[in-house]
């Protein structure tokens, strides 16, 4: 049996609670219409980050490509994977270089190598798996792990692919790592921001990790909601 003063403890609790989450509310970011912001903000370490998509895809290790020389069946090859050196194993031509080579530049290449023994050579080169694109996403999101993404994807396509953040999360706390040539960096995002339109949706690149931080404060009142008995939740106090 509840007692006068456990009710009222729970009355002053459930009203705390709800003046949190109303305030948290009241800090939404209002939608813009119209051109969304793709400026990065230099303060928060975006500079190096991107809202434009490449023109055209870089061959990266891991990748898996489809190779046809046209009426040449024991010279093509299929679904064959992109080493971790970037090479990749041609029959009659050996390994090549692929790294960092558009589909177009490596039917070129190959094409140029196969003409001392074919006249005049017919190659097609087709990406069939971008094994090289996936992102690491951790945090206050409901499904963490490692995603395999297409080329374009944005770091909203990244929650996406964690089923978005949970309801303990931060959003203007996420921070999205990135291998440069300089070493590691990262850069930090609102993502209520970049939903909203106000912020720049960045465009992952391979081996991102995104982490999507935790308020301490809503962890607490999530943990005590779940020690009060459930039906204190439907009573008339």
């Amino acid at each position: 049996m509840i007692t006068a003063s456990s009710r009222r403890a729970i009355s002053c609790i459930l009203l705390a609670v709800s003046a949190f989450l109303l305030s948290g509310c009241t800090n939404a970011v209002a939608t813009r219409i119209g051109v969304v912001d793709s400026t990065p903000v230099s303060a928060d370490g975006q500079s190096d980050y991107s809202a434009v998509e490449t023109a055209d895809y870089l061959l990266r290790p891991s990748d898996v490509v489809t190779i046809t020389v046209f009426r040449e069946p024991d010279l093509s090859v299929q679904n064959t994977p992109v080493g971790a050196d970037g090479m990749l194993s041609l029959p009659l031509i050996g390994s090549i270089k692929v790294d960092g080579l558009t589909a177009r530049q490596l039917e070129q290449d190959i094409r140029s190598r196969l003409k001392p023994s074919l006249t005049d050579p017919k190659v097609s080169v087709n990406v069939m798996q971008f094994g090289s694109h996936v992102v690491t996403v951790e945090g206050a999101v409901e499904k963490p792990g490692m995603y395999a993404f297409k080329p374009g994807t944005r770091l909203s396509g990244a929650m996406s692919l964690a089923a978005g953040p949970s309801r303990v999360a931060k959003l203007k706390e996420i921070a999205v790592f990135r291998q440069t040539p300089s070493g590691m960096a990262v850069a930090k995002f609102d993502y209520a921001a970049v939903r909203a339109g106000t912020m720049m949706d960045p465009v992952l690149e391979p081996s991102d990790r995104v982490v999507v931080g935790t308020s301490g404060l809503s962890v607490f009142w999530q943990d005590l909601l779940k020690t009060l008995p459930a039906f204190a939740l439907f009573t008339n106090l």
